[in-house]
């Protein structure tokens, strides 16, 4: 059986015995009464250590009540199916919450990183046109106040941890007071497979952040994925460190888990290696899935710290976010005792794609193999329908054969842009690899120059807006350096107006302009001050050609050079 009939087969029964299919059900409603009392969530607050050892937990059944309650909520202040929630929070227990009531309501769900600042904010509100988004007020007082007169399909703001200051903004509700003045009844919009669910936002090499849109039968390949790429088990303890602000805190911290009836951990915190540790070993972690930047930043804290826990509780590891490297696997089975599986995927394909499964042999530096019922192929060439496949060991585009149910569906109003994605039956991912003679996939790098810093995918764009907008800059290009901790870092070159001279104080106040706007996470490390930028005869600058002479690499074909400033 091919992949598109097993996973239309598994969605078609779930139809044909409840008559719908929603990722809220599946995560609460399916586990009750058999998990009711399960703990769901327990959350460790930001001032948590051993000697003050309070922690927050929810059930099955508070979480199921808690979400009917915001479902019911969203309901009496006249949101209807498709519209769409932005959130813009940290890790707290009514993000949850907020999450799979408006899943529940048939609302789509669309997350931020609460790191962002006011710009890229408004360039995923405007796109997504977000009716509502639930913040804590110290964060919105800050990132999106700024912008609110910006944002004319923005009719109401749920908050927390208000203090009053707020109460004059319209539209601003107490997310504590709406809870408790709203009924516990059973709330359920009987979704179908494809009606939208989700909302997750990636960002291109040029425009605004495209807006990648995912349905409800997605949660299916979530499921299996979670299964088998992650080995979760029921009553697992399951440790994400993704924020819900990407695709993996959804798609891995919060539905797949869940539907797997496994208890998420959820840190409040900020990373700190020694923190980490006793969370692992505490809270007696069984899976753990994290990034290579993490890993790395454990492995920059030393091995002596290491030595003070066991962490023989872990049973499955695994990490994603970025190409991880042979000597973090090594180092960590070294001085933690524990194996990392690295694997593969991305916001367009919304769930795990290529793993190195608990079945596998770890190749250290391997993605490892897909997973079943996915077809993947690496593509040397294509042109109309004549598609030509790389032999093993040549380099190639990662495609996937259409019809698994975590596949985006579109585009947010981008349906040309979708469309370049696909050739034939194939999803084209941008991303190259290679495939040796025993099945197993070596990644290689992007196609396209987008930054991946921190597990993070960066459009160089939206960056060189933000610069653009300093008084003293008139041209911008941002590219991606390498760095052994974070992947990437952002290094940014400016060409200044006619009588402006670079100072130290000048790069400063551009530096400082860049944070406040985009927040420290995609903000440049460091600014070059250059006379011009290398462009094409059409007026398009050659970051490749940037990144080329910065890394001391061969520049290629430069025939479309406009002028040649080198």
């Amino acid at each position: 059986m091919n992949e598109y009939n097993f996973w239309d087969d598994k969605i078609n029964k779930i139809v044909s015995e409840k008559g719908f299919l929603n990722i809220a059900h599946e995560c609460l409603d399916s586990h009750l009464p058999d998990r009711r009392k399960q703990i769901a969530i327990r959350y460790i607050p930001s001032d948590w250590n051993l000697n003050k050892p309070e922690i927050k937990e929810m059930t099955f059944e508070d979480l199921f009540f808690f979400s009917c309650k915001f479902a019911n909520a969203l309901k009496h202040l006249d949101f209807k199916k498709t519209d769409v929630l932005f959130s813009l929070s940290p890790r707290v227990p009514e993000l949850y919450v907020v999450m799979l009531g408006t899943l529940r309501m048939g609302m789509i769900f669309s997350p931020l990183f609460s790191a962002f600042g006011p710009d890229p904010i408004f360039n995923r509100m405007k796109v997504g046109k977000g009716k509502i988004i639930f913040s804590l007020a110290s964060l919105f007082r800050k990132k999106v106040q700024p912008i609110l007169n910006q944002l004319p399909d923005l009719k109401k703001i749920l908050l927390i941890d208000d203090d009053g200051s707020l109460k004059d903004i319209q539209g601003a509700i107490d997310f504590h007071d709406l809870l408790k003045n709203s009924s516990q009844d059973f709330l359920l919009e009987k979704t179908l497979p494809d009606d939208v669910a989700l909302l997750h936002f990636t960002s291109g090499t040029t425009g605004e952040p495209k807006g990648a849109v995912h349905v409800h039968k997605a949660v299916v390949y979530h499921s299996e994925s979670g299964k088998e790429a992650l080995d979760l088990k029921p009553s697992d303890i399951f440790w994400c460190t993704a924020d819900p602000g990407w695709v993996t805190g959804t798609s891995y911290g919060i539905i797949s888990p869940l539907t797997l009836g496994a208890t998420l951990l959820i840190d409040g915190g900020e990373f700190n290696p020694l923190r980490w540790y006793q969370i692992l070993s505490h809270f007696k972690i069984n899976v753990w899935y994290t990034s290579p930047t993490a890993l790395r930043m454990l492995m920059r804290a030393g091995e002596e710290l290491t030595r003070q826990f066991d962490f023989l509780h872990v049973r499955f590891a695994s990490c994603v976010g970025e190409a991880l490297n042979s000597e973090v696997v090594k180092w960590v089975k070294l001085n933690l005792g524990i194996l990392i599986h690295d694997n593969w995927w991305q916001t367009e394909t919304g769930g795990i794609i290529i793993c190195n499964d608990s079945q596998l042999a770890v190749r250290p530096g391997s993605m490892g193999k897909p997973l079943q019922n996915i077809e993947v192929q690496l593509i040397s060439e294509y042109t109309g329908d004549k598609i030509i496949f790389s032999k093993v060991g040549e380099k190639g585009e990662i495609a996937i054969k259409k019809g698994w149910p975590s596949m985006f569906v579109s585009y947010l109003n981008r349906e040309d842009r979708y469309k370049k994605c696909f050739t034939g039956d194939w999803y084209l991912s941008g991303d190259l690899a290679r495939q040796d003679e025993d099945g197993y996939f070596w990644f290689i790098g992007r196609k396209d120059d987008v930054i991946k810093t921190s597990g993070h995918l960066v459009g160089p764009f939206e960056i060189e807006n933000v610069l653009m907008e300093h008084l003293s800059v008139l041209e911008a290009a941002v590219i991606g350096i390498p760095d052994p901790m974070i992947g990437e870092v952002i290094l940014g070159f400016v060409v200044l107006h006619k009588g402006i001279s670079p100072s130290h104080e000048l790069l400063l106040d551009i530096l400082s302009l860049t944070r406040k706007k985009l927040g420290p996470a995609i903000s440049p490390r460091e600014i070059r001050f250059v006379q011009h930028l290398p462009k094409t005869r059409s007026g398009k600058v050659l970051r490749r050609l940037l990144k080329a002479r910065e890394l001391g690499l061969p520049e290629g074909d430069t025939s479309t050079l406009e002028v040649d400033y080198d």
